[in-house]
């Protein structure tokens, strides 16, 4: 080779290192890129209670998973979970901003309520770890003591909800408003807010999700009175204790949403290597058994799905006939 070739040639060379150098991510794919990055991730409530939980234990593990990076918690809560979802779908679509959010949101995308800034059948779906079966949970001091009793009440008792917009707000003015439940909602309790107040007396019941009030119920301070999914035994199926044919078609719609919980999404458009990269972390994690059992300890149930085949999930809940949103419309509407 001449000189004139071998300096051209070395020449090349030392610019693209330099290039490379100044710009590693041009040169980083998949679980490369994630070395000495920060990947963000929005838990769309406040600190405590079940989303808090699932969210820090599957960011601590993807973390494991991912060499190299560092996964930061960061609380966004507001409007029952809209604020921060809103604030997800709006990130950078770079890999580096992923999060959890409530499944209330599918009932919100669909009735087209106000303040919905997403579309969830284009989020960069990750995955899901959990099936949450919904409960009927009655303080323990209350005479309450079936579904029947609730009904025959003669004057309106106090339920708990997080903000509007999240699951059990929507289902509980759902099953209130369809069943002419004697319920007053309450709305704005986030974390564990709820389970003190029913502590206090202050409120005497949820329609909330089963993982979150199982230790409470154990603990002897509420019972369950009704349950929609979920193969438990201790408290009657909701389904079986309605007649009325609209009931049982919002009631199999509440069960579907039961097979989806805890949640794990990208904005739209993640970079697929990144994306891969992130679901097979994900993957990995649920995997863990470390953090199965400090999932059990929790006692938080793990049952996982993944990437497209949530995406499936959550295009199928959407897919619902006009006759089904507009009960769901008429359901939601405030008496």
């Amino acid at each position: 080779m001449s000189k004139i070739l071998r300096y051209v040639s070395s020449a090349v060379g030392a610019i693209a290192a330099a290039v490379l150098a100044a710009s590693p991510s041009i040169a980083q794919t998949g679980a490369d890129f994630y070395k000495g990055q920060t990947v963000t991730y929005i838990v769309a409530t406040s600190p405590g209670g079940g989303y808090d939980l699932y969210g820090r234990l599957v960011a601590e593990y993807m973390q494991k998973y991912l060499p190299g990076s560092t996964f930061v918690v960061k609380n966004v809560p507001g409007a029952g979970h809209l604020v921060g979802t809103n604030t997800l779908y709006a990130s950078k679509p770079d890999g580096l901003t992923i999060g959890t959010f409530n499944t209330g949101l599918i009932y919100n995308q669909l009735i087209g309520l106000d303040g919905v800034k997403f579309d969830l059948k284009k989020m960069s779906w990750i995955g899901k770890a959990a099936s949450e079966p919904r409960v009927i949970a009655i303080a323990q001091q209350s005479p309450i003591k079936t579904f029947k009793d609730l009904q025959e009440q003669k004057q309106p008792v106090n339920f708990a909800t997080a903000g509007i917009g999240s699951a059990a707000y929507v289902e509980t003015v759902m099953l209130t408003n369809i069943l002419k439940l004697p319920i007053k909602i309450l709305t704005g309790y986030s974390g564990n807010d709820d389970q003190l107040a029913m502590r206090r007396g202050e409120i005497t019941g949820v329609i909330t999700s089963r993982s979150t009030y199982d230790p409470f119920v154990k603990n002897g301070y509420a019972r369950y009175i009704a349950q929609v999914g979920g193969k438990q035994s201790d408290g009657p199926q909701l389904k079986d204790l309605v007649t009325d044919p609209t009931a049982k078609s919002l009631i199999a719609l509440i069960h579907t949403q039961a097979d989806l919980a805890r949640l794990t999404a990208a904005p739209p458009g993640v970079p697929q290597d990144r994306l891969d990269a992130l679901r097979t972390a994900y993957r990995q994690a649920m995997e863990d058994k470390e953090l199965q059992a400090k999932a059990e300890k929790a006692e938080k149930p793990i049952d996982p799905a993944y990437g497209d085949d949530v995406l499936k999930m959550i295009v199928d809940a959407l897919n619902q006939p006009p006759e089904t949103i507009a009960m769901l419309k008429q359901a939601l509407e405030t008496k």
